[in-house]
């Protein structure tokens, strides 16, 4: 889970949906019990013998300007969660299990109404001083009060924290029943009131002090990053952490140009990189490096939920209030030519916000969504109750001229006619023109094509690409017409959804209500998602909030991949079972052998 984003990828699943009262327990699941018992040696996932040492490095694209990433000022560095230590931790070899981490552990009554945490006595800052009870109560008040606008949300049914001894705290919720409260408080990264007291509301440009694994060692900002591991981490015996965390040194190397960034992956400048893109993929592997195996080129298959990728469309913009204009922009993209011709067919058409899960709404909805619907029939369109949703489809020839009739026609009945040339409202004369916002050059070549279908019906349309920083900031204050977003799901949504689709975030800036959704029945939609007390009511909302979402044309849906598409220096031990819902990398090691293999 960027705190955005990778920000949030917290999973569950569960064959049994009774909801036990739980006291002193060394786990909590959404529904159903833990996979490991309260004495487990470490999680299948890892290699519990792995050796510590060595170092790896990785690289980023874009540039940063601080070591704070609990606020929206600034553009923080990745891979801070390493350095900050939360209440739990997750296992990513089931859906949705946090087990204590700084937190010894968790009690919680039938309703979940409450959670005690017990901390650990031995839990510390980098700094030496022992994480306090005070410090768990100081750092909840304070992102709701002065961190980025997310956690406002995101722990805003969370009514109070108390102290209840020297070592326990007492979280007491509000609102509608929400069983995963216990667990998004468990996520809240611990911070030490003494440091971040006077400096919280800061860019910060310094090492911060934290609790975990690793900490902040060397930076040069916006170009490189160093963590180093810590060797006296007050955690690195607990079942939790073995056998991860494994590298002494962790380098990130920040670049302003991919093309230039896999190059420098092709010299070893950097040993690990995730690719992205379907066209690198297919023909920029197959360097020296590559064919005499000293680099691995792998395709891991994993289960995560691949949420939604596309063009949001702004709707605060007056062009683009109404449904049938949204619509009309999804026949304009040509999905099967862009898959064929610039991603070798490498990708699937989303259809759904909550793609590769069970909470997609594939059929047609069922009793249960229909009696959740049934109350917003006069607001809603009629699709919604009788017809599934599908994508407009091409036969990937780059001829589009079809669906440009249909969305020609749906912009005429939405009062937009053509004159001289160009597409205007018959009634004010205002000219449906936009920009699409983008931050990555390489995102021009798929922009590019869709904008001039869009010009074959008169909207004139442009591509504008503008550098990181400058991206967040007008993602921050919502000026933009279209742009490229990637909201990623997990099979467990719960208050996140507020900060996507809510009518109280669409107008709060720095919300990740990129579209302006502000609708009575999503509202209504995301409290039944939140408040679902099994794995049945949850599918049933999800899919009705699914439905809503899609019939809204707020996005038009891109494209998803089920697997991670990696490539490495072969200089790394891995351990034998991947996590179903993560990539593992915290999990390999530094192997000296294979480094021997490497040496000219």
């Amino acid at each position: 889970m960027r705190i955005f984003l990778s920000f949030i990828f917290f999973l569950f699943f569960s064959n049994s949906f009774a909801i036990e009262k739980l006291e002193n327990a060394h786990a909590i699941s959404m529904h159903g019990s833990p996979k490991y018992s309260k004495n487990f040696k470490n999680f299948d996932y890892v290699n519990f013998d792995a050796p510590k040492g060595g170092s790896i490095k990785l690289h980023q694209i874009g540039s940063f300007d601080t070591l704070n990433n609990f606020i929206l000022k600034g553009s923080p560095v990745v891979n801070l969660s390493q350095v900050h230590d939360s209440l739990l931790t997750q296992s990513f070899d089931e859906p949705f299990t946090m087990y204590g981490l700084v937190a010894e552990s968790i009690s919680v009554p039938e309703d979940r109404s409450w959670v005690i945490f017990k901390i650990r006595k031995e839990a510390k800052f980098h700094d030496g001083n022992p994480i306090r009870v005070k410090d768990v109560i100081w750092t909840l008040n304070t992102l709701k009060e002065k961190g980025h606008p997310f956690f406002k949300f995101y722990y805003g049914n969370v009514k109070t924290a108390e102290k209840i001894s020297d070592n326990e705290v007492k979280f007491i919720f509000q609102g509608e029943r929400n069983l995963e409260l216990p667990l998004i408080i468990g996520q809240m990264k611990i911070l030490s009131k003494k440091y971040w007291e006077d400096k919280f509301e800061d860019v910060l440009l310094e090492s911060p002090v934290g609790s975990g694994p690793y900490r902040v060692k060397n930076f040069k900002a916006g170009r490189t990053i160093e963590f180093e591991r810590v060797d006296d981490y007050w955690g690195k015996n607990l079942s939790v952490n073995k056998g991860r965390f494994n590298f002494q040194k962790v380098i990130i190397e920040y670049f302003r140009d991919a093309t230039v960034a896999l190059e420098a992956f092709k010299s070893s400048d950097y040993d690990f990189r995730q690719e992205n893109q379907a066209k690198r993929w297919a023909n920029a592997y197959n360097f020296t490096a590559i064919k005499n195996g000293h680099v691995k080129k792998e395709s891991v298959k994993h289960e995560i939920p691949t949420g939604m990728q596309g063009f949001f469309i702004n709707t605060r913009k007056e062009i683009f209030k109404d449904r049938v204009v949204r619509k009309a922009l999804n026949y304009a993209f040509d999905f099967e030519w862009t898959n064929k011709i610039l991603f070798f067919d490498q990708y699937k058409r989303t259809g759904s916000f909550f793609s590769n899960s069970d909470l997609a709404a594939s059929d047609l909805p069922s009793k249960e969504e229909l009696e959740l619907l049934d109350p917003f029939k006069n607001q809603l369109p009629n699709e919604i109750f009788n017809t599934i949703y599908e994508n407009p489809i091409n036969d990937g020839s780059g001829d589009l001229r079809k669906n440009l009739r249909i969305a020609d026609k749906l912009l005429y009945e939405a009062g937009w006619i053509i004159k001289d040339g160009k597409r205007i409202n018959e009634s004010t004369g205002m000219p449906l023109k936009f920009t699409i916002l983008l931050v990555s050059p390489e995102f021009e070549r798929i922009a590019l094509p869709y904008a001039r279908n869009l010009k074959k019906i008169g909207i004139e349309t442009k591509v504008r690409t503008v550098d990181s920083a400058q991206y967040e900031r007008r993602l921050e204050d919502f000026s933009f017409d279209m742009t490229v977003v990637s909201l990623g799901q997990s099979l467990s949504p719960g208050n996140e959804q507020k900060d996507f689709w809510s009518s109280t975030t669409a107008q709060i800036n720095g919300s990740r209500n990129y579209a302006g959704v502000s609708s009575p029945a999503v509202d209504f939609l995301i409290d039944k998602v939140i408040a679902a007390k099994n794995r049945e009511s949850l599918i049933s909302a999800t899919r009705a909030l699914d439905r809503v979402l899609l019939w809204g044309y707020y996005v038009v849906p891109h494209w998803h991949i089920q697997n991670f598409r990696i490539a490495y220096w072969d200089k790394f031990g891995q351990p034998k079972i991947n996590p179903k819902y993560d990539l593992g990398l915290d999990t390999w090691w530094y192997d000296n052998d294979k480094i021997k293999l490497l040496e000219p």
